[in-house]
């Protein structure tokens, strides 16, 4: 099922430049199902699948298999880790938070300098990155260097959590849940060629994206994702992008691409022909992949298809299930009708 794939790929690690675990759940799914596969230099898990139409690279989907997170960069004398952010998190969001270091999941707290001595004008300031801290339970750098290396990742510790009305709470829904979809379509027979980039280092300027659209060199891309909702009582009206359990998002812009107009138009028509709701963004905001896959060597008609989510970035997002099974049918129903182009 759709919602497994999801929940199993949200516990993988996968910090941007670290995502091998990601990358090898993916290809051990796929293999099967692939009639191409390879891992290019960047990391990016490409993999082209045969359909009923010959149509070589003309149509690509795309999702990122990265998630933000830390990366070590100095141990104190105390055996505490200092730390940077890898992708955009705010840093409100940090303060005690578990998370798990490197690749042997060492367990960590994010911590400040105690409440108790925080002065009246610290106490109005969110606290800087350079102020917080890891904490391992080492009690000297000596114990600590032992157990970790400069330059490890850190990624939030977060279990998956269905509650409500059909949501769920999870870690680094963008972008497994661009994944999960794409590694469901690839088990289906398909009506056309089609080729499948799992990439790497989105949270970091989708740099794998940049790489994997210039060797497909498709003339159509679908992009898979995630995106803010902000649909929330105190956020006005006009700020609100999207909402959470009324189907896929369709930009037909955000902070980084224009959607192909025709594509736009023939995404919203797919939606409404088949009785699939879908939303637009209603403020400009976000980017994705698709930012860099339209600029490759020849240029590609883009349009991205996301789920609406809740807190994005941060190690308890939120999202409706619902919206995903949504996502998966109407991008079956987009490789349908490109297919249907090519008659």
């Amino acid at each position: 099922m759709l919602k497994d794939t999801i929940r199993e790929l949200c516990l993988l690690d996968g910090v941007s430049s670290f995502e091998e675990d990601v990358r090898a759940y993916i290809k051990a799914e796929a293999a099967p199902y692939a009639d191409e596969m390879r891992v290019d230099p960047l990391g990016n898990l490409i993999v082209f699948k045969k359909g009923k139409k010959s149509t070589g690279s003309k149509l690509l989907l795309a999702a990122h298999m990265d998630e933000v997170g830390l990366i070590i960069r100095s141990i104190t004398d105390e055996g505490y880790l200092k730390f940077s952010c890898v992708g955009g998190i705010d840093r409100r969001v940090l303060i005690g938070k578990i998370v798990r270091v490197g690749k042997n999941r060492l367990p960590g707290v994010i911590g400040l300098k105690a409440y108790h001595l925080v002065s009246e004008e610290e106490e109005k300031k969110v606290p800087k990155v350079e102020d917080l801290y890891l904490d391992i339970g080492a009690r000297s750098k000596e114990e600590a260097e032992k157990l970790v290396e400069i330059g490890d990742f850190a990624a939030f510790e977060s279990d998956w959590t269905e509650f409500g009305s059909g949501f769920v709470k999870a870690k680094a829904l963008d972008d497994r849940a661009g994944c999960a979809v794409m590694l469901e379509l690839l088990k289906e027979d398909l009506p056309m060629d089609c080729t499948f980039a799992f990439t790497v280092q989105e949270e970091v300027g989708c740099r794998g994206a940049f790489g994997a659209a210039f060797s497909v060199n498709p003339e159509i891309a679908l992009v898979l994702e995630t995106t803010t909702a902000a649909d929330l009582a105190s956020t006005p009206g006009h700020k609100q992008v999207c909402t959470l359990g009324k189907g896929p998002v369709v930009p037909f812009m955000d902070g980084g691409s224009v959607a192909d107009r025709g594509l736009f138009e023939l995404m919203r028509d797919l939606a409404e022909e088949n009785q699939i709701p879908w939303q637009t963004k209603h403020y400009i905001a976000g980017g994705n992949d698709a930012s860099v896959i339209q600029r490759n060597r020849e240029g590609a008609r883009t349009i991205v298809v996301s789920a609406a989510v809740r807190y994005l970035h941060a190690p308890a997002s939120v999202a409706h299930l619902g919206d995903f099974d949504h996502i998966l049918n109407l991008a079956r129903l987009f490789i349908g009708a490109i297919a249907g182009q090519e008659e």
